[in-house]
């Protein structure tokens, strides 16, 4: 008789692409095993995982609003209806387990099953566990860590460091240099500087790039410009009749991006911090500042004090960044000991190792 698995959670990127493949990591090991995903309605979940051909179950629930209380007059309610729909997946699928991957819909299915007697896990991406992972540890089988120091948070016998599972094709090995800068129509020779912000960009790291373009270029730096969505069309003005730069709102192909780069500028999103790992290449970090418990800062910092990352602090992008790329873009020595202290922190087979774990604890 076949496994079911239910994986529960979602809101990002940073959640949903760890799980998609811890879930192709199960299906790896056992054909057999049948996977359900329960996440938020409206949230990129509900369009992300049935791509990837996976069923899943909206939850009618939503965060609690930080910079508007009025909008969380609604919550009580959503919270309850939210359990009553939980009730019935339950009832329905009949789960051995539930993981939990993080994200406020993630909460109820857990608590709701340990309630019932299902094991339940967790994967925490990030260095800095939220308070509803916090409390929900108490009663799991096993937390799956993705950073080292998360005993911290957590009872130090139910974590398990598994890394955090990035994307396949960043596992695999990268392009060459000359095929990933000419996909961009870029100098093979040149020293190249990768710009990312996340799906929705940074508002903060776009402006620095876009008033200290020109420096970049006049030092002799290509630059790939992920600007997100809502600074597509400034960034092309910006970027307009000028040599040596790419810019767009997203890239497709990232293994081409990160192949192609000298150093790489990003947020410190667990995902984010993950795949440079992987990649290892050597890294600015500019953590986004209202994250959860600042845990993007939390991410970063576990590079910097391996001097295997830099730390820029928002506020200071403006005036530190453009500076401090020039000077490691001429700085060959230094990129090679970042590059060095990064590489032992890169964790490709981080799905299976999770998969592994879980499918031991639920044989009995």
């Amino acid at each position: 008789m076949s496994r079911r698995i239910i994986i529960a959670g979602g809101g990002t990127g940073g959640h949903i692409f760890p799980a998609l493949a811890i879930a192709g990591a199960l299906k790896k090991m056992d054909s057999s095993i049948e996977i359900l995903f329960v996440g938020a309605k409206g949230k990129m979940e509900m369009e992300k995982i049935p791509q990837a051909g996976y069923p899943i179950e909206g939850l009618d629930i939503a965060g609690f609003n930080r910079s508007s209380l009025i909008k969380n007059i609604g919550l009580p309610w959503k919270l309850l209806k939210s359990f009553w729909q939980v009730r019935k997946v339950l009832r329905q699928f009949k789960p051995d387990a539930v993981l939990g991957v993080g994200g406020y819909s993630s909460y109820p299915v857990l608590r709701l099953a340990q309630v019932k007697g299902i094991p339940t896990f967790l994967h925490e991406a990030n260095s800095y566990a939220g308070r509803s992972n916090q409390l929900l540890a108490k009663k799991v089988n096993c937390v799956f860590a993705g950073v080292l120091g998360l005993d911290r948070f957590f009872p130090a016998e139910k974590v398990c460091y598994t890394g955090n599972p990035v994307r396949d094709v960043i596992t695999q090995p990268l392009p060459s240099l000359e095929e990933s800068r000419k996909h961009f129509k870029l100098d093979s020779n040149r020293p190249t500087l990768l710009v990312v912000g996340g799906s929705l960009g940074a508002r903060s790291i776009n402006e620095a790039i876009s008033n200290g373009l020109d420096r970049l270029l006049a030092a002799n730096i290509q630059v790939i410009w992920q600007t997100g969505k809502p600074f597509a069309s400034q960034a092309e003005k910006v970027c307009s009749g000028k040599q040596g730069v790419w810019t767009g709102a997203f890239i497709q192909q990232m293994e081409m991006a990160y192949a192609a780069s000298t150093l790489i500028v990003a947020r410190a999103g667990a995902m984010t911090v993950a795949e440079i790992a992987v990649v290892a290449k050597p890294a600015i970090f500019i953590p986004f500042p209202h994250a959860a418990e600042d845990h993007q800062t939390a991410n970063a910092m576990q590079l910097v004090k391996r001097q295997a990352g830099l730390l820029i602090a928002d506020h200071e992008a403006a005036t530190q960044l453009v500076s401090a790329v020039i000077e490691l873009c001429s700085d060959e020595e230094k990129r090679k000991q970042m590059t060095e202290q990064i590489r032992p922190l890169g964790i490709r087979d981080a799905g299976q190792r999770v998969a592994v774990e879980l499918l031991k604890r639920i044989k009995a």
